[in-house]
């Protein structure tokens, strides 16, 4: 399976009789799934539908879907209303005829309210439920081509999560290989401590100091943490070849990279294996900011 990016942008119109169409998706980063549809009124009825077909094709992200209308100037039909027009005109030649006016023309009473009945032609159910049709067919299409937008970028934030892998897994074996770690150099540097203790004067107990000793040696060692870097490479590494919808597991791993980091940090005994530590942090946290995008 494809990695995909939680990011990308469609655009589909076309033409059903007089009526043009346009569908314009949008989708953003999201902790879930939430399809969100402007439609014009009259339309909910296609809205479950949609949803549902979304869900199919995404996993995860906020996708706003637009639906815009526009319908070519509609035929109309116009009638007059013969009996309104004859009873306004008996009326009006009869006012006349009292008040000795001049006759009114016939055509200053046609725009009178009710003479003339305007009307557009009404839809069949046949055409409207090809608009239908077309227009739900036009938000398939919508959505195929914002899954392969969305692929496309997360084949280019693939390549990235590789490249920050590649530099955690080269971090880390320079923290394996760092001269700090032997067995030799913990002695120095425990002898050294131990030597500024002694020059002190205090006298100390040598059981205590043997047990003081073991104890610091054990808290400078990250063996255990090298060891868990090192696996969760190899798991990233999986994931991503896995593909889908694997976006909250990486965001998973990413937690555990930055606190084994952050272990590795606190135990270092040498400014070179801290440097190296400070390093991993800020791949790590690169690492981190590339997953939230993948869905």
């Amino acid at each position: 399976m494809t990695l995909a990016s939680m990011t990308g942008f469609a655009r589909t119109q076309g033409i059903n009789g007089a009526w043009s169409w346009a569908w314009e998706l949008k989708s953003v980063n999201g902790k879930g799934l939430d399809v969100r549809l402007r439609l014009p009124g009259g339309w909910d009825g296609v809205e479950a539908g949609l949803k549902q077909s979304a869900a199919r094709v995404l996993s995860r992200g906020n996708v706003n879907a637009n639906l815009s209308l526009t319908r070519a100037d509609p035929e109309v039909s116009v009638r007059v209303n013969e009996h309104v027009l004859r009873t306004i005109a008996q009326s009006v030649r009869r006012v006349s005829e009292e008040l000795g006016a001049p006759p009114v023309q016939l055509e200053s009473l046609i725009g009178l309210k009710g003479v003339l009945e305007i009307s557009e032609a009404q839809e069949s159910e046949a055409t409207r439920a090809a608009l239908e049709a077309d227009v739900v067919a036009g938000f398939q299409q919508a959505l195929a081509e914002l899954a392969t937008m969305r692929g496309q970028e997360g084949a280019a934030l693939g390549i990235v999560l590789s490249e920050r892998l590649d530099g955690i897994a080269a971090l880390t074996a320079a923290a394996e290989a760092n001269p700090s770690r032997r067995p030799e150099a913990i002695r120095a540097k425990l002898a050294d401590q131990l030597r500024v203790l002694m020059d002190t004067g205090a006298s100390f107990d040598s059981d205590r100091l043997h047990q003081e000793a073991l104890m610091m040696a054990s808290k400078v060692d990250v063996r255990e943490e090298l060891d868990r870097l090192v696996a969760h490479v190899a798991a990233a590494r999986a994931m991503l070849a896995e593909g889908g919808a694997i976006g909250r597991r990486l965001d998973f791993l990413a937690q555990e990279f930055n606190r084994e980091t952050n272990t590795l940090c606190s135990k270092a005994n040498d400014v070179s294996l801290t440097a190296i530590g400070l390093e991993l942090k800020g791949l790590v946290e690169q690492f981190r900011e590339q997953v939230q995008n993948i869905e």
